[in-house]
């Protein structure tokens, strides 16, 4: 490193299941500039991360140059932080094991952290948001899928291998409906995108009352919250019942690892009091007595768009400094 120069900024990649979106981040989360693109146009991993490096290039070189970049932090699907690498991701093109750290770092002469989405997103909470300033907490993520994260003593554990925290596969239903990874009653399978929609159609089909889901074309989840804000009784069952479900999840959860709070984030957490309150209640009264009433639900404070950049660029402050050229 040149004598004198301070590298006061990083770079946060999301890479998302259907578009890339990746920042240049200042010291105090600041997103000095943004950019992206659809990771779908790419079926190749070569080509997306030639792609990628290259967008990164442009993007540095037009706001500040290199000389400012530290590092870069990669917010990805099945990412692995030990090895640096994407494993058998079933929602991406790119089968088996992909080592995106070091194709990327080999190509950008950079330092290059990769991480799993809710490892990374709940770094970026307890740097930038929800999380600031707790020491043992839950990040759960709820949108297509239910990604977890926890963190104790200021640390997050990761497991032996790197994969802990998949509380969207524990069990709330002895021989529930079959879920994408094989097993039956899964949380996923109830709370996840594909679940609310399945207890939407199980509601609707079991239950003969006027409702809003009828005459409307519900594509997702977002459909149904909208129409419990237009007072559809069928709409709100289908909230409550999936807010019962999720804190079971939750208080199974919380029983375990005694946190201080629990932090919710994504699509399926922006329904608000239409999912809060039914998963409070549900919470409250499955969690062990000895920590009822002491373990507190927050809603996500970041940006949806922001908060898979902040996180990589959280991560990215992590690994050890390294350049090619600098």
């Amino acid at each position: 490193m040149i004598e004198g120069i301070i590298k006061s900024r990083v770079v946060g990649v999301g890479l998302g299941i259907e578009r890339t979106v990746f920042a240049i981040v200042d010291m105090r989360g600041a997103i000095i500039a943004k950019d992206g693109f659809c990771t779908t146009d790419f079926s190749n991993v070569n080509d997306y991360v030639a792609h990628l490096s290259q967008s990164i290039m442009q993007l540095v070189e037009a706001n500040g140059g290199y000389e400012t970049i530290r590092s870069v932090g990669i917010n990805a699907p099945s990412g692995n932080f030990k090895t640096g690498n994407i494993e058998y991701p079933p929602n991406l093109p790119w089968k088996g094991q992909t080592p995106m750290a070091a194709m990327l770092r080999d190509r950008l002469g950079l330092a290059v952290a990769l991480g799993n989405n809710a490892h990374v997103r709940a770094l970026g909470e307890y740097t930038y948001g929800s999380a600031h300033g707790l020491k043992d907490f839950i990040y759960v993520n709820v949108g297509h899928g239910v990604g977890s994260a926890i963190c104790m003593k200021g640390q997050f554990y990761l497991g032996a291998d790197g994969f802990s925290a998949e509380v969207g596969h524990t069990c709330v239903e002895h021989g529930g409906r079959l879920c994408g990874c094989g097993n039956r009653g899964c949380l996923e399978s109830y709370v996840g995108t594909n679940g609310i929609m399945r207890t939407a159609q199980e509601l609707l089909e079991a239950d003969s009352r006027p409702s809003l889901m009828r005459e409307r074309e519900i594509k997702s989840p977002r459909d149904i919250y909208m129409c419990c804000e237009e007072g559809d009784e069928l709409a709100v069952a289908v909230m409550h019942e999936t807010g019962v479900r999720l804190g079971i999840g939750l208080a199974n959860y919380a029983s375990i690892l005694n946190p201080e709070a629990i932090v919710l984030a994504g699509g399926i957490a922006r329904a608000g009091h239409w999912l809060f309150e039914p998963t409070s209640h549900s919470f409250e009264e499955h969690v062990f007595h000895n920590i009822r009433g002491k373990v507190r639900l927050l809603p996500s404070i970041l940006n949806d768009d922001e908060r898979d950049v902040l996180g990589a660029s959280a991560l990215a402050w992590e690994v050890k400094e390294y350049s090619l050229f600098i």
